[in-house]
């Protein structure tokens, strides 16, 4: 079974992007969520991909990522997504994790998250000086969370 360990941190500085080894363009789309569990359709690129996922326990939870065809994708981001998310997503090598720094545009830009991903619990995480609050496990950086807060901030700003 497919397992994702992972921690999630505000930045406290822009030192991160001198260690970007690549970088990736995503649109995701959030097609169903409930109890903790949820299911999203994502472009990499020019590659697309299913992805479901169980419930947190603690840092973990089921993961499962499936390539899907790009005209089955877009039909699921334009007919069973009410809010798609864009971003770039840098990978920063720091010591032997490899970060994913996420930079958020259109509805949720300004917003920066960096995550890191574990090979198993019990991996020590040297934090980079740039990483700043953990945020991991709290509601408001949830992305679902973070969508609606900005269409309500959006909507009482033109009422």
């Amino acid at each position: 079974m497919a397992k994702e360990i992972e921690r999630k941190f505000l930045v406290a500085s822009d030192d991160w992007k001198s260690g970007i080894s690549r970088s990736e363009r995503l649109r995701d789309g959030l097609i169903a969520a409930e109890g903790g569990r949820k299911a999203r359709v994502r472009f990499y690129d020019d590659c697309a991909t299913l992805c479901i996922k169980g419930r947190r326990d603690g840092m973990a939870r089921d993961e499962f990522e499936y390539p899907i065809p790009a005209q089955d994708a877009e039909e699921m981001l334009s007919a069973h997504c009410t809010d798609v998310v864009e971003k770039t997503r840098h990978h920063v090598p720091a010591g032997a994790l490899v970060w994913t720094v996420d930079v958020y545009e259109g509805l949720l830009s300004g917003i920066t998250i960096a995550e890191v991903e574990f090979p198993a619990l019990d991996t020590p995480l040297p934090l980079p000086d740039w990483v700043g609050r953990e945020v991991t496990g709290l509601q408001d950086y949830r992305k679902v969370n973070m969508v609606a807060a900005r269409k309500a901030l959006i909507g009482s700003s033109a009422a």
